[in-house]
C-alpha cells in the first residue's frame, strides 16, 4: 500500500452515518473516495459535496449520494489533499486546479481534514509553485500585477493548451525566490489585485492533517 493510499483510506473512517461532508480532489483523496464507495456498499449512508467535476464523476460511479452546497447550512468536515503543509498547518493547494471550489467547500465546513504523504511536509511554503486562479479576461495584465509582488509566473497549460478551471478561469503558477515567509499577508496582497479570483494559500483553516509515513499514520493538529 502506498503512503497516499494509507492516509486516504484512514480518513474514510471519519465519515459516519448521517454526515454531510466535503470531498476534495486529487490523487490522495481518490483513495478516500474509493474506500467510502466500499463502505456505502456495506451500508454507510452519508451525503457529500464534491469540489470538482472529477470528484463528482468518481463519487457518482461509486453510488455516493451527492448534494449541492446551496442546500445545506454547513458540512461536518471536508477531507482534502495538499501540495505543501508547513508546521502551522498552512497549505499550498491547487496543483490539480480545483482550488476555488476546494476553498469554498472548506470554508463551509466545521473542520478541514488534510490528508497527504510525508513528502508534502515542508519547513516553509513555496517550493511548490503557488497557484493563483484569475479571470481569463485581460489575464496578461493581471499576471503583470502578480509579478510585481516578486515572483516568476507561468500560465498553466494542459496538453499544450491553456488549462481552464471548472469555473472557466485560468491559473497562474507563481514561484517566489525566497519561499513564502508570511502566507496570510501574501494571500491578502494577491486578493487585492483586480482579476484575482482566489489563491492556493489555505491559512488558519486546517483542523488536522493525516500524514501517511513509512512508520504508519501520523496525525498533526
Amino acid at each position: 500500500m502506498n503512503l497516499k493510499q494509507l492516509a486516504g483510506e484512514y480518513a474514510a473512517y471519519f465519515v459516519k452515518d448521517g454526515m454531510k461532508v466535503g470531498l476534495g480532489t486529487g490523487s490522495t483523496v481518490y483513495w478516500t473516495i474509493q474506500k467510502l464507495g466500499e463502505r456505502v456498499k456495506e451500508g454507510l449512508s452519508f451525503q457529500a459535496v464534491p469540489t470538482s467535476k472529477e470528484t463528482e464523476a468518481l463519487a457518482k460511479q461509486l453510488n455516493i449520494s451527492l448534494i449541492s452546497l446551496n442546500d445545506v447550512q454547513s458540512l461536518d468536515f471536508t477531507i482534502d489533499g495538499a501540495d505543501e503543509i508547513d508546521a502551522n498547518l498552512q497549505l499550498i493547494k491547487g496543483g490539480g486546479g480545483a482550488l476555488l471550489r476546494e476553498k469554498i467547500v472548506a470554508t463551509s465546513s466545521k473542520e478541514l481534514i488534510i490528508i497527504a504523504d510525508e513528502s508534502k511536509l515542508v519547513t516553509h511554503l513555496g517550493t511548490f509553485p503557488l497557484p493563483v486562479e484569475i479571470t481569463p479576461f485581460s489575464w496578461k495584465q493581471t499576471e503583470r500585477k502578480i509579478q510585481s509582488l516578486g515572483c516568476q509566473t507561468t500560465l498553466r497549460l494542459k496538453n499544450n493548451e491553456t488549462f481552464i478551471t471548472d469555473n472557466n478561469n485560468v491559473i497562474i503558477d507563481c514561484i517566489f525566490p525566497y519561499n513564502i515567509t508570511n502566507p496570510a499577508n501574501l494571500h491578502t496582497q494577491l486578493k487585492m489585485i483586480t482579476g484575482v479570483v482566489e489563491t492556493g494559500l489555505f491559512v488558519n483553516m486546517t483542523s488536522k492533517a493525516i500524514i501517511g509515513t513509512e512508520n504508519g499514520i501520523k496525525e498533526l493538529k
